[in-house]
């Protein structure tokens, strides 16, 4: 295996560990902080999304290129067209009136992205990797680049993955929380009538 499939495989993954996260999840989900204050399941993956989208295409110094404004993607989350919305600097407002469109959206803008950035790939050669991008005594290269980037995406996909787990155990919480109260106020009755 050479350098080219390893780094391939781990962007590929990421669609699948996105996919794991939004399976069953409702539109009111994927706007719902686990809890006030946090980032919202949708919010997080449109994130990861806009994060290897951008940065590809500034690896590819062509970055008016980003596939969010050059193939609509930003009319599908009902955003403006602008490259440098990626939620980077967000304000805790700005992720709260965030709008996620259908988890199908959401899979669909990462899979293209993420078959750009296999075509990007595909054109590097082992000297491409080297290019300085920072001056400076440590220099960012483009491999440097592309491993911060995936290894970003990766983790923003474990975030989704977490806050799918909670709110799933959130809901599975208060399903059960009706029969619980009807049980404690059964119990106390039962308690009561011993008493007397």
């Amino acid at each position: 295996m050479d350098w080219r499939e390893l780094i391939v495989d781990a962007y590929d993954r990421l669609p699948e560990l996105v996919e794991e996260a939004l399976a069953g999840v409702g539109p009111a989900d994927l706007d719902r902080p686990p809890q006030p204050g946090a980032n919202p399941l949708g919010w997080t993956v449109w994130h990861l999304t806009r994060v290897q989208d951008g940065q590809i295409a500034d690896l590819m110094e062509a970055p008016d290129q980003d596939l969010w404004t050059r193939d609509g993607w930003h009319a599908k989350f009902n955003r403006r067209a602008d490259h440098d919305d990626s939620g980077y600097g967000h304000s805790a407002a700005e992720v709260r009136t965030f709008r996620s469109p259908s988890a199908k959206v959401q899979l669909d803008y990462l899979r293209a992205v993420t078959r750009r950035t296999k075509d990007y790939l595909a054109t590097l050669t082992p000297a491409d990797l080297d290019r300085p991008l920072e001056p400076g005594p440590d220099p960012s290269t483009v491999a440097i680049r592309l491993v911060s980037i995936v290894t970003d995406c990766h983790w923003h996909a474990g975030e989704a993955s977490y806050i799918r787990g909670l709110l799933k155990s959130r809901a599975r919480a208060r399903r059960r929380a009706p029969g619980k109260r009807r049980a404690r106020r059964v119990a106390r009755k039962g308690s009561r009538a011993k008493r007397r």
